[in-house]
């Protein structure tokens, strides 16, 4: 294991699923059950471990925090803002992907998050982090 003189970020993932229902969008969002921002709404996603890649992150943490799994994620954007998350500097690279109606997807609240549900993009409540940021993005780079 090597030392560093320097101080060294946090690396997290953020998932954006959306799907579409009844010819509106929706994102699939968790409400935080840990501080901070617990009882906020947001995206689903975490700390990358230490022996995993970011895509077998994202995998992990949509699988833990809604039961979601077995969804091609592709990446986005990587998000890195030194004051986007109030616990230290974490730079988070989003990963997303757009479920078909028909494949009727139904995320259960697992790990920590206190609930997981689908809302319409049009009616989103506020949402912890720069979490609102990154579905604009990835609404744009899928062209939603």
């Amino acid at each position: 294991m090597y030392t560093y003189k320097h101080p060294r970020p946090a690396v997290s993932v953020d998932i954006v699923l959306f799907q579409k229902m009844n010819e509106e969008y929706q994102v699939l969002l968790i409400k935080r059950a840990q501080d901070p921002f617990r009882g906020s709404y947001a995206l689903p996603g975490g700390f990358v471990e230490m022996k995993e890649s970011q895509e077998q992150a994202a995998e992990r943490e949509l699988g833990e925090e809604t039961g979601v799994q077995n969804i091609h994620l592709t990446q986005i954007h990587t998000f890195s803002e030194p004051d986007r998350d109030p616990r230290g500097r974490v730079i988070s690279t989003a990963y997303s992907a757009v479920i078909e109606e028909d494949d009727q997807v139904h995320p259960k609240a697992g790990s920590d998050a206190a609930e997981a549900g689908w809302f319409n993009l049009s009616d989103l409540p506020v949402l912890a982090f720069d979490h609102k940021l990154i579905i604009q993005i990835s609404k744009e780079k899928l062209n939603l």
